[in-house]
């Protein structure tokens, strides 16, 4: 029998938040019923308004706060923390970590059973600000002048913005400058609507070892207007500037980049630093947007593979090789796959650039390529998985426990899919020894983990 749910809507009440969802929303209980509230947190009393309930949960909107959290902080532009994607903001940065932690070891009990798994502290940035080196910033029209930000939740309305506190200065700085020349110069923004007009997206990537910027220019028509004065303006102000790309997408979809890129100013690449690893970075490259964590992250995930030099790796939905390539210096041999064949081919040329010879890599789907080379005899020694959120795919977890590596190394963007996939690799005669939560992205919910499994001993 269904209990009633204790509250309706519009109701007012008061509540004492007991936690956080993986968004970041305050967590209140009425007779056991849970409702959401954007911008509460635990430990807080408060007054709410019930605005819309359901069977299992519903939702509120914070009023009025009686009693405040200690890691609460005071954020200048509420405007900004509810679109501009720092859903944190709001919190102290200890009180950021705290929570991801909390939410690693949470889900790792509650979705994996895991009960004696060591979880050690996150490991956060010293400077958790200015620390993306890529934007992708939609344009718009206000008042005969461009506009670029980002967009409301649930809508495609843009909200203008100057600055993003968590993107590098470099990138803040190209994405304004651009929006300024691109008006000046008259060139129109895209109308989803009519499938009119020319800009779509201002794009910039930043190497922050070696100070070259890329600004990509996306738009819906072949034709760029102003394009060499265009050019002109952006090698004068911007001096950092190394490469200049024209991307063009025509159709109707919320898909940023098009299918066609030509450079028109500069080189083809910009390069960029994970450790000793040189990486060239494309257009339409995949690349770490935090590389200063992505090191922590891939060092940490080294020292659980804990290669000797005589070991087989395969290193599953590869990318551009950056995991692979770190392997690499201490592997006897590294096989990357990846489904996306320019990202193979990426990788291909990151291990030509960096004289390394042990790592080869094929393009398809890990839960396909991997079966076949062990049905081929290709078995690995260590495998190493960094899937995508989702998880890795139910046909790749049992060839990892028929092929029986020593180790697994599982890096995870996702505490939850990772929770199950342990379970699974479990229950198939593996044990995870321990897990080190890495904060990728400070003043969001996001949360990076590896973990180092090994096969049980019979």
């Amino acid at each position: 029998m269904n209990r009633p749910i204790p509250v309706t809507k519009n109701d007012y009440i008061d509540v004492v938040f007991e936690d956080l969802t993986h968004d970041g929303a305050g967590v209140a209980k009425v007779e056991g019923y849970p409702l959401f509230v954007p911008n509460g947190l635990p430990g807080e009393k408060a007054k709410i308004k019930v605005i819309k309930t359901g069977k299992g949960y519903g939702f509120g909107r914070l009023i009025e706060l009686y009693e405040k959290s200690p890691y609460r902080v005071d954020i200048a532009s509420s405007e900004r923390h509810k679109y501009g994607g720092t859903q944190l903001e709001h919190i102290s940065y200890e009180g950021q970590l705290k929570y991801k932690e909390n939410q690693v070891r949470q889900v790792l009990t509650r979705i994996g059973k895991l009960e004696d798994v060591i979880v050690h502290p996150i490991l956060g940035m010293d400077h958790p600000w200015h620390y993306r080196n890529k934007a992708q910033v939609p344009v718009g029209e206000k008042d005969g002048k461009l506009i670029a930000g980002f967009f409301k939740p649930r809508s495609h309305e843009i909200v203008d913005t100057n600055e993003s506190l968590i993107q590098l200065p470099e990138i803040n700085e190209a994405v304004q400058i651009v929006k300024e020349i691109a008006s000046e110069l008259g060139i129109s923004a895209y109308h989803e609507e009519s499938h009119k007009g020319v800009l779509r997206h201002i794009m910039a990537r930043f190497g922050q070892q070696t100070g070259e910027l890329m600004v990509v220019i996306i738009t819906r028509t072949a034709d760029l207007p102003q394009k060499d004065k265009l050019v002109e303006e952006i090698v004068a102000r911007l001096p950092k500037v190394k490469s200049i790309v024209h991307n063009v997408n025509s159709k109707r979809t919320n898909v940023i980049l098009g299918e066609k890129t030509k450079v028109l100013w500069g080189n083809e690449v910009i390069y960029d630093y994970i450790g000793d690893v040189k990486f060239a970075i494309s257009a339409l490259s995949f690349y770490q947007v935090n590389p200063v964590q992505t090191k922590v992250l891939y060092e940490k995930a080294l020292e659980y593979a804990d290669l000797s030099g005589e070991e087989k790796v395969i290193d599953a939905y590869c990318g551009i090789g950056t995991i692979s390539l770190f392997l690499a210096q201490k592997a006897r041999k590294v096989f990357g796959v990846e489904v996306v064949p320019e990202a193979i081919e990426d990788a291909k040329r990151n291990a030509a650039l960096n004289g390394i010879e042990n790592a080869e890599f094929a393009a398809g789907e890990a839960e396909v390529v991997i079966p076949k080379w062990y049905k081929e005899g290709n078995a690995a020694d260590v495998l190493v998985v960094d899937p995508p959120r989702k998880g890795c795919d139910e046909a790749l977890l049992q060839t990892i426990i028929e092929m029986k590596p020593k180790k697994v190394v599982y890096v995870s963007c996702n505490p939850a899919t990772l929770a199950r996939d342990l379970r699974i690799l479990e229950d198939g005669g593996y044990k995870t020894v321990e897990v080190q939560p890495v904060d990728m992205f400070p003043q969001t919910t996001h949360v990076e983990c590896v973990s180092q499994i090994v096969l049980r001993e019979n």
